[in-house]
């Protein structure tokens, strides 16, 4: 988001612009910021080593350097997402953002808070990139070795020197979810609303989902789903493990004897419990089984957790040895 910002804004005023992305950036965020007008350099494995690949050329070739969230115009400007929430939303109890570097916290909770102190902020991070948590259990900042997680616009190793400071006095709590829970999130999303967000995107609303704060059934909580840049592979794999994690797609391994009307024996419990098959496959060579069996692999489309156990036991209880793939 902030690169296709600082393109598209550069590229207006007339203004040269060379931005620096980690080497495995969403290829939709990298056309993206070309398509602004922008010269992409990719370098890194996460935003601290193209942040570092930045500043050099900001030496090399004498260019101002535009921090993605540790500069307090940057958070000025993020911070009018928090009043446009106040306008919209003026009965607003409780408002989650994502944090990665925290400037879109820190604006947002300055404009709330300084306006409307009894609104809860609550802040959010993956649990592959939880600096921030770590930093005010600690009370100093922290800065973790490496980051791991789909919400790559949240990945940064630490949070800002100029952010810890607005985060400690603003922000009510922080808290982290998992990638899983994240891609349940996104999933939901898409299902429900038909919006489609990032995984940095989908934090604040997994928070909600899997109840990583306290809050009361009639409570007016507004996540904000910042960022919509993600990459189609990624979203396909997202939206697979989303499933899983729901119940909704199972895929597992079984072995038949390799006779006829053995995988007609199979079938008749997959309809009985209506267990609708996206794709099957049936290999007679693989070394795993004896040469007078066969190996069976079936994707699934299932109704959620009660269904894929019920359907699990009817086939264990039949005899049949199953191994969840996923």
């Amino acid at each position: 988001n902030h690169a296709q910002g600082v393109a598209l804004a550069a590229t207006r005023s007339g203004v040269d612009s060379k931005i620096v992305m980690p080497e495995h950036a969403p290829i939709s965020k990298v056309k993206a910021t070309k398509s602004y007008g922008a010269e992409v350099v990719l370098s890194g494995r996460d935003y601290n080593e193209a942040a570092e690949r930045a500043h050099e050329l900001e030496r090399e070739e004498g260019r101002t350097y535009v921090h993605a969230f540790d500069d307090e115009y940057i958070m000025a400007g993020q911070g009018t997402i928090g009043l446009e929430i106040l306008e919209d939303c003026p009965d607003v109890e409780t408002v989650v953002v994502p944090i990665g570097g925290g400037g879109l916290i820190s604006g947002i909770a300055v404009a709330i808070k300084e306006q409307r102190p009894d609104v809860r902020v609550i802040g959010v991070q993956a649990d592959g990139a939880s600096s921030a948590a770590a930093s005010l259990e600690k009370g100093e900042r922290v800065s973790i070795d490496e980051v791991d997680t789909i919400a790559d616009g949240i990945a940064t190793r630490s949070i800002g020197e100029q952010t810890f400071p607005y985060i400690r006095e603003y922000v009510d709590e922080v808290v982290t979810v998992s990638d899983p829970e994240i891609a349940v999130a996104l999933v939901y999303l898409l299902e429900r609303s038909k919006t489609l967000v990032e995984g940095a995107g989908a934090v604040p609303l997994a928070a909600v989902l899997f109840e990583k704060f306290d809050y009361v059934e009639d409570e007016v909580i507004v996540p904000a789903l910042c960022g919509g840049n993600i990459d189609l592979n990624t979203l396909a794999n997202v939206i697979v493990r989303g499933l899983v994690e729901t119940g909704r797609y199972l895929k597992i391994r079984t072995v038949l004897k390799d006779r006829p009307g053995a995988l007609d024996d199979l079938l008749d419990i997959f309809t009985e419990h209506r267990a609708n098959i996206y794709a099957i496959h049936h290999d007679h060579t693989s070394r795993n089984v004896e040469m007078s069996d066969t190996e069976v692999e079936l994707e699934l489309e299932m109704r959620g957790p009660d269904h894929v156990d019920e359907f699990l036991t009817a086939l264990r209880d039949a005899g049949y040895e199953v191994d969840v793939l996923a």
